[in-house]
């Protein structure tokens, strides 16, 4: 087929050189309008895409224009700022969640695995006095953690879609709902149970007898115990299905404490927010400036004091919870007491009744809160953290 297309055709901007009116000095836009009809017999107009548009000779892309000409006014600098300080303090409050407070968690399991122990670490000095000999060593399971993680939020999700369970509550809910998202939290830790318990291992494994680990690892010994292959372990290894629950009732517990407690004190700080004079002006804008702070702080010190009351009331369950996991994995652990040198983990509970029973009667009732300690250190760092954040952008908002 022989194309209609002029030999001297260079895309939409085409005037047709050989055309009179154009050498004869009208404008491209006058052309056009002259000429149009003379050349919609070959010339297709494509359609009007946002950012690419069709230009004539003179015109400006409006990716170039200003955002007056438009009608769109851009961004205030208020307004950036407050998404900056937002995506700031989300992520300052993540980091210590995720990051900084791993040696506690590491050096709290360990306290909490070792029968052994005669300190029971109950202060937060004696914790960082035995956490400072060895910082290294407290990083370890990191990934593993992220991946337990990850495997619950999916898990959570695929059954929400899956099945009529609701994965959020509304404010006009009913019994049935509750239940039914109660059911879905159970189910959610049902499945992530193997991959929790690999992963504690990892974290309270000695670092004189590990491989350095991957973080897939994780996931591979998760389904190796599920299936009954991967590392051998002992006889007094205890079945999956004697621990759903004690993890089902951690889990579900820790979900109805830190939400109520967290419903709680936000209720208390917006209260306090809303009904709080304002003794400062206008010009010195420090209105705008708590406004900001108080966007995002209430929410996260809300959540802070959620998980601090749901780690404290259930730090005994906690303890019961991760020597069921442990028991007969041929797990080595680190001597809590000096710091250094390692111990084997031989116990030989029947079940939860009886690891409650044997620790009561072996290590007393404080045997319950071995690593308290860490717990302190930890949720005091993560305080400090958010105060030293929001100090920061208080001053960076006050300036801008």
């Amino acid at each position: 087929m022989t194309s209609r297309r002029p030999d001297s055709f260079e895309g939409l901007g085409y005037r047709g050189r050989e055309d009179p009116a154009f050498s004869g000095g009208y404008s491209a836009r006058s052309f056009n309008n002259s000429s149009s009809s003379d050349l919609q017999h070959w010339v297709t107009t494509p359609p009007d895409i946002p950012g690419s548009r069709n230009l004539h000779f003179g015109d400006r892309t409006p990716q170039f224009e200003s955002a007056s000409e438009e009608g769109q006014p851009a961004a205030p600098p208020s307004e950036q700022l407050n998404r900056f300080a937002g995506f700031g303090i989300g992520l300052a409050s993540l980091f210590t969640e995720n990051v900084l407070a791993h040696p506690c968690i590491v050096f709290r399991r360990q306290c909490q695995v070792n029968y052994h122990a005669r300190c029971y670490h109950l202060s937060p000095w004696t914790a960082i006095s035995v956490m400072y000999n060895g910082p290294k060593a407290l990083w370890k399971g990191m990934g593993s953690t992220f991946v337990v993680q990850g495997v619950t939020l999916g898990t959570e999700g695929i059954i929400s879609e899956c099945t009529p369970l609701p994965r959020e509550l509304s404010h006009k809910w009913n019994p049935k709902q509750v239940m039914g998202h109660l059911v879905l939290k159970g189910l959610t830790h049902v499945v992530a149970m193997p991959f929790y318990s690999a992963s504690l291992i990892e974290t309270v494994q000695s670092e004189i007898i590990r491989d350095n680990p991957g973080i897939l690892d994780c996931v591979k010994e998760g389904l190796g115990r599920v299936m009954g292959m991967g590392v051998p372990h002992s006889k007094r290894l205890l079945p999956l299905w004697n621990l759903v629950f004690p993890t089902v009732l951690h889990g579900i517990l820790h979900y109805l404490i830190s939400s109520s407690v967290q419903r709680l004190v936000l209720y208390l700080l917006r209260r306090q927010n809303n009904g709080s004079p304002k003794h400062s002006s206008p010009e010195s804008g420090m209105d705008t400036v708590q406004s900001m702070l108080d966007a995002y702080f209430p929410e996260l010190m809300a959540s802070f004091a959620a998980s601090l009351c749901a780690d404290v009331l259930l730090f005994p369950l906690e303890t019961v919870l991760h020597r069921l996991h442990i028991q007969g994995t041929r797990t080595i652990i680190d001597n809590t007491d000096l710091g250094f040198e390692v111990l084997p983990i031989n116990t030989q509970y029947e079940g939860m009744r009886d690891c409650i029973n044997a620790i009561r009667r072996e290590e007393g009732s404080m045997g319950f809160y071995k690593g308290f300690g860490s717990i302190v250190v930890q949720y005091s760092l993560h305080a400090t953290v958010l105060q030293i954040t929001k100090m920061i952008y208080s001053v960076l908002l006050r300036n801008a």
